[in-house]
């Protein structure tokens, strides 16, 4: 499939809502759309910081409303397939320091705000934001938004390893609560929208999609190739050597 002109691509997003429709993150710095499967491409980055997206989510939702990770700068969100875009939320305050944004998953969780969460991986961790955009919050159990309110981060359960940086995270378009996450330890999976996480692959992984109506379904890149589990993860089978 030809890619986007004059640049490399850095992140890719989808929507189940729009099947033909692909959202595409540039190394060169912008951002381009597919509306026929990625045959032809139109870039759309007026008003986006000259810099590389290194990850895009489209919101569960709404397809045309799609969030950009800028290196070097934040989340900008664009609510017209991106026409035109303005910033969201600076980058998270982690470890006394601000920190890009590795991977971005737009999720569908019960909530008093609409229900829409955006998660985020860093080269630290995971971190969350509603999309009130008020503040970054730490993944963490209980109700979502009482915590939020309260300031007061109750004690993690079973997070994903602490250091690590998230290469991507997906949630289940027909499952939202479950998640997977790409990191160099491997392929994590969460039942519980990120409080708890378990290991599913030993393996180096880059990057993740999952299937729009079958949560078990997921394609991986590893270190050693392209990989598909039909289980969850229980078990893997090679698509492609790396």
């Amino acid at each position: 499939m030809p890619a986007p002109a004059g640049n490399g691509i850095l992140s890719l997003a989808t929507h189940p809502g729009r099947p033909g429709r692909i959202a595409a993150g540039l190394a060169g710095g912008g951002f381009a759309i597919s509306e026929d499967g990625a045959r032809t491409w139109e870039t759309r980055s007026i008003g986006l910081p000259d810099a590389p997206i290194s990850a895009v989510t489209i919101a569960v939702g709404e397809p045309n409303t799609i969030y950009a990770a800028i290196r070097g700068d934040g989340l900008w969100k664009s609510e017209d397939a991106g026409g035109s875009w303005a910033l969201a939320m600076d980058r998270p305050w982690l470890a006394d320091a601000e920190h890009d944004l590795t991977a971005l998953a737009s999720v569908d969780l019960a909530t008093g705000m609409g229900g829409i969460w955006i998660y985020a991986g860093t080269e630290l961790g995971l971190t969350r934001v509603p999309d009130c955009f008020c503040r970054w919050q730490e993944v963490q159990p209980g109700d979502a938004m009482d915590a939020f309110a309260s300031g007061k981060p109750a004690p993690s359960e079973a997070p994903l390893p602490e250091g690590e940086t998230i290469n991507g995270l997906v949630s289940a378009a027909s499952q939202p609560t479950r998640l997977y996450a790409a990191l160099p330890s491997g392929i994590w999976r969460s039942q519980d929208a990120g409080v708890v996480w378990s290991q599913i692959s030993g393996t180096a992984s880059l990057a993740l999609a999952v299937h729009p109506t079958n949560a078990d379904h997921v394609v991986a890149i590893r270190g050693d190739g392209l990989v598909e589990s039909r289980d969850g993860g229980a078990n893997w089978t090679a698509l492609a050597g790396a």
